[in-house]
């Protein structure tokens, strides 16, 4: 069984993830370091940084970050391509004070520059990004996409061609979004499916740089470039995938994060927190 975990809410100081994660039976946690809607990261105190390490030394679980929406590293606009490179560097180093291991990332958008050119775009403002913060070991988890508008990363050969772009491949992993690669085009619904998903992976990026995973059933239906997601074993995806990558042994290290919803209850995270663990390998 692998580390399962939930995005969990940091209101009232980011130290708070840890008490809510325990609560609900993570292992692994996803926070945001700063408000995802806001450009600006804050300025951590001391007193802040202790009580996040002292609650981390308590609670000893892998923790990763996911970065603000805003960011788009392939933007049309110079002024949000700037805001964005600026602002990853910022979570970047808040990310580094913190120990968190890895920033998810949503690659971006060409909004209508092509892929080629949107590719080679997010490599080189990753490029800036890591060379303003040379000493951070957090790294950058570029996430797969669901591919809706213009947005980039909906292959795992687009996540391929950024990672051989940038000058510093060690210092990016990947995310994998069961959500999104179902969305995509990738039919994970089926065993060949499953099969086929991670040599893809393999083979194209290498399967030691997938280093989370987020944990979403779907509630649109195969290859609809719909991001809508469900909760484990009421969409589209079914629970024979999540049975088979929760027991797949190549990722028994591996964060598995739910970013499933809550509902009205808030107790979303929990019950599909219970539903995997009670799966059985499929």
């Amino acid at each position: 069984m692998t580390l399962l975990g939930a995005h969990v809410s940091v209101a009232g100081g980011l130290d708070k993830a840890f008490s809510r994660g325990r609560d609900i039976g993570c292992d692994a946690l996803q926070i945001f370091v700063k408000n995802p809607s806001q450009w600006q990261a804050p300025t951590l105190s001391e007193s802040t940084l202790t009580a996040f390490h002292t609650a981390h030394e308590q609670n000893p679980m892998p923790v990763i970050a996911h970065s603000s929406y805003l960011i788009n590293l392939c933007s049309s606009k110079p002024e949000t391509l700037e805001r964005s490179r600026r602002a990853l560097a910022a979570e970047l180093v808040v990310c580094g004070q913190l120990g968190v291991l890895g920033l998810v990332l949503h690659p971006g958008a060409h909004l209508g520059r092509g892929e080629a050119a949107g590719l080679e775009e997010i490599s080189r403002s990753l490029d800036l990004v890591l060379s303003e913060v040379p000493n951070i070991p957090t790294k950058i988890l570029l996430e797969n996409t669901a591919g809706q508008g213009t947005v980039l990363g909906y292959t795992f050969s687009q996540l391929a061609r950024i990672i051989e772009l940038v000058d510093e491949p060690d210092r990016l992993g990947i995310c994998f979004d069961s959500c999104h690669a179902f969305a995509s085009g990738y039919p994970l619904h089926t065993k060949d499916g499953y099969q086929k998903v991670f040599d893809e992976i393999d083979r194209e990026v290498g399967i030691s740089k997938l280093e989370a995973c987020h944990l979403n059933d779907s509630k649109a239906e195969l290859g609809t470039r719909k991001d809508r997601h469900e909760n484990i074993g009421k969409g589209q995806i079914g629970t024979p995938f999540f049975a088979r990558l929760i027991h797949d042994e190549r990722f028994s290290d591996t964060p598995m994060i739910l970013e499933t919803p809550l509902g009205d209850d808030e107790n979303g995270h929990a019950a599909d927190l219970t539903t995997l663990r009670g799966l059985e390998p499929a």
